[in-house]
């Protein structure tokens, strides 16, 4: 059923996008979902989904997913993944969203670890070149 959880899971991650950018907002990508447990029939979805970053016209929405096994009382992590969606005008073209300010220092990881998870969806999908890719470069090399 993990293909009815990621439906689920791109619900929530525009219900996310559209509250921070009060308007209706298209998924653009869906990246690293890594499914680590399997939710079993008659276990309850927790689905947690937030936006980390906007950008010009998109935000990136981070995805926690658990499973809770009501009658053993337990909670446990199911998958997490990371979305994209764009803003749309009521023309249904992009239109600028407004910046986010993480506060705490989960956020801040999340913030600032976006443009890395960003220029890697650009490189990617061929819409940047490696060589621009500024953030994921300073990881590898050290400015002279």
């Amino acid at each position: 059923m993990g293909g009815r959880l990621m439906y689920w899971m791109d619900i929530a991650a525009a219900i996310s996008a559209q509250r921070h950018c009060n308007s209706p907002v298209v998924t653009a990508s869906v990246d690293n979902i890594s499914f680590e447990n399997a939710i079993k029939l008659g276990n309850t979805v927790h689905i947690e989904a937030r936006v980390t970053r906007a950008f010009s016209t998109s935000m990136e929405i981070h995805l926690r997913v658990w499973g809770e096994d009501l009658t053993q009382q337990f909670r446990y992590k199911s998958n997490e993944a990371y979305y994209t969606f764009v803003a749309l005008d009521p023309h249904r073209k992009p239109k600028q969203v407004p910046q986010l300010k993480p506060e705490t220092e989960d956020e801040q990881k999340l913030f600032a670890s976006a443009l890395r998870r960003r220029q890697i969806r650009l490189i990617l999908g061929g819409k940047m070149k490696p060589d621009d890719a500024s953030e994921l470069k300073a990881l590898f090399f050290k400015e002279e």
